[in-house]
């Protein structure tokens, strides 16, 4: 009777994993085929029949009514991507195809290469062996395609399609789903910990936004947390990372920094500031980049309203918690 009950209950669990792939897979697909439709009205319906400066208007104007009505996804440098997609990809056939395997964000990072043949190539690879968006990276730095030419072909092959598939932004963004959906990483899982704590402190930090979306030189690039502390008027990102400090973590925060100095600092605000996390096992470390003149003096200041041993003690805590629950949801699958 037991052995009845487990073999259905295996049955009924296959099947709804089974369903929500395919929930994903559609929604994915639909996603970027909208996307597509947008760009190719923008492109033949105004792009080329009016004056550079009239078109450039008119993008900014749609953009500004469809991100009011629909959310990030829809911001202008967005909206130039669909149009840069529908242009690269032609044939809506092709991308219909496509889409059933790639999710937007894949198509993200085949838009920029130069040669049709790689991207193609890449697009395949992709649905052929269930490749990530990380993944398909990874390829791409590591020319992959230019090496096949040279019969030296490596193939990164992945399991990730079911665990993965819903942690697309786009997708997340334009279904107004939240970050629940990311609790199965355990990176995710800590820095909500983290994020709880710090709103807890009650010393001046207001919670701007998780996963924060940066778009430079058409890559996408994402910020764990974004605080802004009152009394220092600044804007305090908090990456992290779980291994060891390493030195080029420094350049990338200061390619985020100069970015929100950029596009997110308000009048009346000084730059911005960083706080690196990192993590491995029970060790902790805690950077501060001091990057401006009184770098020092923010530094003192955040020591005294944040003590760096009640950070790390709150960050190997935020650990240990998040496994823990991570166990209790595979117990509970």
């Amino acid at each position: 009777m037991k052995s009845e009950y487990q073999n259905i209950l295996n049955d009924l669990i296959s099947i709804v994993k089974k369903t929500k792939t395919q929930v994903a897979i559609q929604a994915n697909s639909s996603l970027t085929i909208m996307f597509w439709q947008i760009g190719k009205r923008i492109q033949s319906d105004i792009l080329e029949n009016s004056r550079a400066e009239y078109g450039k208007e008119i993008v900014v104007s749609l953009s500004r009514e469809l991100s009011k009505n629909f959310g990030n996804s829809f911001k202008e440098k967005n909206i130039r991507r669909m149009i840069q997609f529908s242009e690269i990809f032609p044939e809506l056939e092709n991308v219909v195809t496509l889409s059933r395997h790639l999710s937007w964000s894949h198509f993200l990072v085949l838009i920029p290469l130069k040669n049709q043949k790689a991207r193609y190539f890449y697009a395949k690879n992709v649905f052929e062996n269930l490749i990530s968006v990380r993944e398909l990276r990874k390829q791409i730095s590591k020319k992959v395609y230019e090496r096949t030419e040279n019969a030296d072909l490596q193939i990164y092959k992945s399991d990730e399609l079911d665990k993965g598939i819903f942690k697309d932004p786009y997708l997340l963004d334009f279904l107004d789903l939240k970050n629940g959906y990311l609790e199965n990483d355990l990176e995710s899982a800590i820095l909500k910990e983290l994020e709880l704590f710090l709103l807890e402190l009650g010393n001046g930090f207001t919670f701007v936004e998780r996963q924060k979306r940066m778009i430079i030189d058409e890559d996408d690039y994402y910020l764990d947390l974004l605080f802004y502390h009152r009394k220092l008027k600044r804007l305090v990102a908090i990456e992290l990372k779980i291994d060891k400090f390493k030195a080029k973590y420094k350049g990338q925060m200061e390619l985020y920094l100069k970015w929100l100095e950029k596009h997110e600092k308000q009048e009346g605000e000084k730059a911005p500031i960083e706080i690196i996390l990192c993590s491995q096992t029970s060790k902790e470390q805690i950077e501060l980049l001091e990057m401006h003149k009184d770098g020092i003096m923010v530094a003192e200041y955040l020591t005294e309203v944040l003590p760096k041993e009640q950070l790390e003690k709150k960050l190997h805590q935020a650990i240990i918690n998040a496994k823990e629950r991570i166990e209790r949801n595979k117990l509970n699958e």
